[in-house]
């Protein structure tokens, strides 16, 4: 991902945003981070407490698309956003983000006679099963339907299940190919459904949004926010070309 958000700013964010310095175990703490506006950080969670000891002074807001950290290193990211932006997203995709937003207000507005389902198909390489978009999104149907979560979720079914609760969000995942991403939110009806979906056509999608992140983040204060702020906001500014 750090060679696509490079190819985003010798593109489509030249002149925009600069990349500063590539950060590893052995360079010291601060060191590339100091003066900067904002860092953004594809890494591993394992890494989160040297990003944070490397951020902590520097005034700099954070967006990154690092998954799977524990509860305690979530606790300290929540405390280093008490004195500077912290974004923070599982996708960084601008058309995940206004699909949730659809999701969430259908599922509302068809209400308890529509069933929500979340179907998504990736890479043969992607090792987890819902992807963390699937969870989003079927998150978003949760809410739109007043359904307690993470109760609500049924992430797979196999043998004699029994009928279908209308209290569930069903989640079913294929996996082949060099996929990048396709997710679909089907809402069934008896008489019709509606589907919603967002294909990936290239993991370039993933920088741009994230550049777009950076770019809106350093104008807020200190505190937690995501792409439903990003799109919500009017004063996002322009797309990038």
């Amino acid at each position: 991902m750090g060679r696509k958000v490079q190819e985003a700013l010798a593109g489509p964010f030249a002149g925009r945003l600069a990349l500063a310095v590539a950060v590893d175990a052995d360079t010291p703490a601060g060191v590339g981070f100091a003066g900067c506006d904002v860092v953004v950080d594809f890494s591993v969670a394992a890494a989160t407490d040297d990003l944070l000891a490397r951020l902590s002074g520097t005034g700099a807001a954070l967006v990154s698309g690092t998954t799977g950290r524990d509860a305690a290193a979530e606790a300290r990211l929540v405390a280093h956003a008490a004195h500077a932006p912290v974004f923070t997203a599982a996708n960084f995709s601008l058309g995940v983000a206004v699909l949730t937003a659809l999701v969430e207000q259908a599922a509302r507005a068809l209400g308890p006679d529509f069933d929500p389902e979340v179907f998504e198909i990736h890479h043969g390489r992607k090792r987890d099963a819902p992807s963390g978009t699937a969870l989003v999104l079927g998150e978003a149907a949760a809410r739109g339907r007043g359904l307690p979560w993470p109760e609500a979720r049924r992430a797979a079914r196999e043998g004699d299940t029994g009928a279908r609760t209308a209290d569930e969000v069903g989640f079913a995942a294929l996996r082949g190919g060099d996929v990048v991403g396709e997710h679909t939110v089907f809402l069934l009806g008896a008489v019709e459904r509606l589907e919603l979906t967002h294909r990936a056509a290239d993991r370039g999608v993933f920088a741009h949004g994230a550049l777009r992140a950076a770019e809106w983040v350093v104008g807020q204060g200190p505190g937690r926010y995501g792409m439903r702020d990003l799109v919500a906001d009017a004063g996002a500014g322009p797309q990038p070309g």
